[in-house]
C-alpha cells in the first residue's frame, strides 16, 4: 500500500482526501449540470457529501440542548439570587431596630457606671487622707 493510500493524503499535498472527494463530487455535478443545460444529460441530482467541517444535525441538536440547559441553570440561579435577597431585606429591617436599642442601651449602660464609678465629692472621706476611702484597695 502508498504512503497516500494509508493516510489518505497526497505526500506533497496537505488537502485530506474527504475534501478532494467533495471537490470531485462539486465538478461531477457542475459539468452534468452543464450538460442538462445543453440537453445531452437526463436530469438527476447526485448526492452531494457534508462539507468537511460541518456539523451534523444530531451535534447541533446536543448543543442546542446544552444552551438550553445552562440557560435554564441560570434562570434557576437568578430565582435563588433573588430569594436570598429578599432574604437579606426582611433580616435587615428586624436589624435595624436592635440596632437602634442596643445603642440606647449601650448609652444608658455608659450614664449608669459613670454614676457608680463617679469619684466621691471631698469631706465624704471618713479617712480624712487624700488617699482611697478605707476598706478599698488601691
Amino acid at each position: 500500500m502508498s504512503e497516500r493510500e494509508e493516510s489518505g493524503r497526497d505526500p506533497g499535498n496537505r488537502v485530506p482526501r474527504s475534501i478532494e472527494d467533495f471537490v470531485n463530487q462539486l465538478r461531477g455535478f457542475t459539468d452534468r449540470a452543464r450538460g442538462m443545460a445543453a440537453g445531452a444529460v437526463p436530469f438527476g441530482l447526485p448526492r452531494l457529501p457534508s462539507p468537511p467541517g460541518a456539523m451534523s444535525a444530531a451535534q447541533l441538536q446536543a448543543i442546542d440542548k446544552a444552551v438550553r440547559g445552562q440557560r435554564q441553570q441560570i434562570q434557576a440561579m437568578t430565582a435563588q439570587l433573588e430569594a436570598f435577597d429578599e432574604q437579606l431585606a426582611v433580616f435587615e429591617r428586624i436589624l435595624d431596630p436592635l440596632v437602634e436599642w442596643s445603642s440606647t442601651w449601650a448609652r444608658l449602660e455608659e450614664s449608669v457606671a459613670d454614676l457608680v464609678r463617679r469619684q466621691p465629692v471631698e469631706g465624704d472621706d471618713p479617712a480624712g487622707g487624700d488617699g482611697p476611702p478605707a476598706g478599698r484597695p488601691v
